[in-house]
């Protein structure tokens, strides 16, 4: 209880440093947070070059808005949701809308085997960035992220059904992907 007690006093310290502009306590925010922030920057992005500068646009966001950082609520979980809206914000940028005939891939469903559990953690990182920007951006916030096709589509500014669509069309090319991973694995 100390412990925890101490530790989100030293938090709360940092956040009030960070309001303040401070360089240090932004260096230690910036340091204490990256390695988790760049994995989920990495899994919108096409590569590491990109993602290395969605995690620096997220981080002046987190900067500019830590004043409304509530202070007893998760900091992770905080800067997460500011990393994730802004990939987002960069799918946005990159991807004009288009329509798709969606009714020929709705209900597609495969019985292959996962391929996925077989495989390392480069390889399906690899198989996420090599997907469009609009099947990884739906990937990721519906498996990854959780979020429900209502709110993948006002979040990126497509239809619910797109946005399902999308879905199915990523899990098919990620198992395109990854099934030579997986025949390898089974020899």
């Amino acid at each position: 209880m100390d412990i925890s007690l101490k530790l989100e006093q030293e938090e709360n310290l940092l956040i009030e440093a960070c309001i303040r502009k401070e360089r240090w306590a932004q260096r230690q925010l910036y340091e204490s947070f990256y390695n988790s922030m760049i994995g989920v920057c990495l899994r919108y992005a096409n590569d590491t070059e990109q993602a290395k500068d969605i995690l620096h646009e997220g981080f002046i966001k987190v900067f500019r808005n830590i004043s409304k950082y509530k202070p007893g609520t998760s900091l992770n979980a905080w800067i997460k949701r500011i990393m994730v809206n802004t990939c987002i914000d960069h799918y946005r940028k990159q991807t004009r809308r288009r329509t798709e005939d969606l009714e020929q891939v709705y209900d597609y469903e495969s019985s292959e085997p996962d391929a996925v559990s077989n495989c390392n953690h480069q390889d399906i990182m690899k198989a996420i960035q090599s997907l469009s920007v609009a099947y990884r951006s739906v990937f990721n916030l519906y498996v990854i992220e959780g979020y429900s096709h209502r709110e993948i589509g006002e979040k990126l500014g497509i239809t619910e059904s797109t946005s399902r669509s999308n879905l199915v069309k990523a899990r098919a090319k990620l198992r395109e992907i990854l099934s030579p991973k997986y025949q390898e694995y089974e020899k």
